[in-house]
């Protein structure tokens, strides 16, 4: 064993049994960092205009600062990028995160030393838990991938800005620094498809032990790598592979074409970063669910997506929250968000630590007919589905299809690309139909009303999805494809990138 995986279990014994200790006090130190929050930026633009000075207590807070998106926080994004000190935090961001938005295009999160700090953190403590429980650190002393955006940093108006991933490149500790591939050279690249070709040439004859990366980009990498090789599995290029981290999307879609074309399982860590905070990360193998990042900056709301906009009463700390629950979560950040909605829709599985699950984005769902179809229950119904059946996905997303002819039912339409297609496609509907009246009782309603029919699948060709990415130019980093939309805008592209395919096959 390396001096890296030994001072990694050493730390694991240090560090893990404190983190445990905070949730057992974690709703004293959530009102503790609300308290300093506030106190620290009293004396901010946006502390004197929402009068931080009186506030008392988180009844107080809640009835002086309102619920916001990205809109309602926009003019002082700009005020900021102008130079203007002492905003929403005190003095000037160190960068800008830019994220894309659904509705305001591209957002401009602000980054202080001590967020980007706690990001660093909980990334860490997610790879200690894994230490702690298994005992297994050898993978700290071999080479570790972060596929990731480009750490080149542009400017919104005086503030330096880039994407998450490419700002942190920036900041990784000194002991990963020899570790990390891939070189800072081939990481700058932008086009997406070159990255990922000089990314596996780079790495295919190193040991490499750890792979970080959303899941979708991380089947690229693999691809390529086996192209490159000619080898059958990832297996046979990194023997000492054993550890897989993700975040962004849920891993269960991509897990069966992941494992197949690793050629065995590798342990898998989630994480749940986002460019307001660090939010979450899986404490354990056996538990279900990501450990809240309860003491890293951030103060947490909560609300029924429904209660949004209906006053100050329906949203609640940690200390109200129950199991079960849909939320939308709200931020307070030391980056200077202010009940910041992020747009993310969790549930708790435990309060004893504070574990939670990802259900979905309040902007990615299905209701056109009032059936609140989330992101999680589409997931769970083609996941299970594809379990019984020896069916492998590479891909999908849903959209409700309205506009039918006079007397046919209207329907959910499923776009899938499949790794391993049913081999009775009528039979897999009717079986991922089931799965979703057991999920959701609105769903079943409609269904046992006639009011919709059966959902249909639309198999769609190879390299669909990464067409329709590539034609929005987001294709890797950390962009995704949405699991579900309330309109037809990314069924009608992907219609007609499957029917370009087509024609050119033909």
């Amino acid at each position: 064993m390396g001096w890296k995986a030994t001072i990694a279990r050493w730390a694991a014994n240090i560090i893990v049994p404190r983190i445990y200790r905070e949730h057992r006090d974690a709703i004293a130190i959530q009102e503790r960092i609300l308290a300093q929050l506030i106190s620290k930026a009293t004396g901010t633009q946006f502390g004197r205009e929402h009068d931080f000075k009186g506030i008392k207590s988180y009844k107080d807070f809640r009835v002086a600062v309102p619920i916001r998106d990205y809109e309602g926080i926009r003019h002082y994004i700009e005020m900021i990028a102008k130079g203007k000190e002492d905003v929403l935090w005190p003095g000037l961001p160190l960068y800008f995160c830019k994220s894309s938005g659904t509705t305001s295009g591209v957002k401009y999160i602000p980054l202080t030393k001590i967020s980007i700090n706690s990001q660093i953190t909980a990334a860490r403590n997610s790879l200690l838990m894994y230490v702690h429980e298994t005992g297994i650190s050898d993978f700290f002393d071999l080479k570790m991938i972060f596929l990731q955006g480009s750490p080149v940093l542009d400017k919104h108006g005086v503030i330096p800005s880039g994407r998450l991933s490419g700002i942190v490149y920036h900041h990784v500790p000194a002991y990963l620094t020899k570790n990390r591939m891939p070189s800072y050279d081939t990481n700058c690249i932008e086009d997406w498809e070159e990255k990922v070709e000089a990314i596996a040439k780079e790495t295919l004859k190193e040991k490499m032990s750890l792979i970080s990366g959303i899941p979708p980009w991380v089947v690229m990498y693999f691809e390529k790598l086996i192209e490159l090789t000619g080898k059958k599995h990832i297996k046979d290029i990194f023997p000492d592979f054993s550890v897989f981290a993700y975040g962004g999307v849920n891993y269960e879609p991509y897990r069966a074409k992941i494992e197949n074309l690793i050629g065995r399982k590798v342990a898998s860590i989630e994480t749940y970063p986002a460019s307001e905070g660090f939010i979450a990360y899986q404490d354990s193998q056996r538990e279900k669910g990501l450990l809240l990042n309860v003491n890293g900056g951030i103060f947490y709301e909560f609300i029924k997506p429904e209660d949004i906009g209906s006053g100050p009463s329906k949203r609640i700390s940690i200390a109200d929250v129950e199991i079960g629950v849909n939320y939308a979560l709200i931020l307070n950040t030391d980056a200077g968000l202010w009940a910041y909605n992020i747009g993310d829709t969790i549930r708790f599985v435990s309060k004893a630590p504070y574990r939670i699950i990802v259900t979905g984005r309040i902007s990615h769902y299905i209701s056109a007919f009032g059936e609140h179809v989330i992101g999680e229950e589409v997931e769970y119904a083609l996941m299970r589905a594809a379990s019984e059946n020896d069916v492998s996905v590479s891909e999908f997303t849903v959209a409700p299809q309205v506009d039918t002819a006079e007397g046919i039912l209207p329907y959910h339409e499923w776009f899938v690309e499949f790794a391993k297609a049913p081999s009775d496609i009528r039979s897999f509907e009717a079986k991922v139909d089931q799965y979703m009246q057991e999920k959701n009782v609105y769903y079943k309603d409609l269904r046992d009303g006639n009011i919709l029919q059966q959902l249909r699948i639309r198999s769609l060709a190879q390299g669909s999805f990464v067409s329709y990415m590539k034609s929005l130019g987001k294709l890797g980093g950390q962009n995704k494809v949405p699991r579900l939309s309330n309109d037809r805008k990314v069924a009608t592209a992907l219609i007609e990138i499957q029917g370009r395919i087509f024609t050119d096959e033909n």
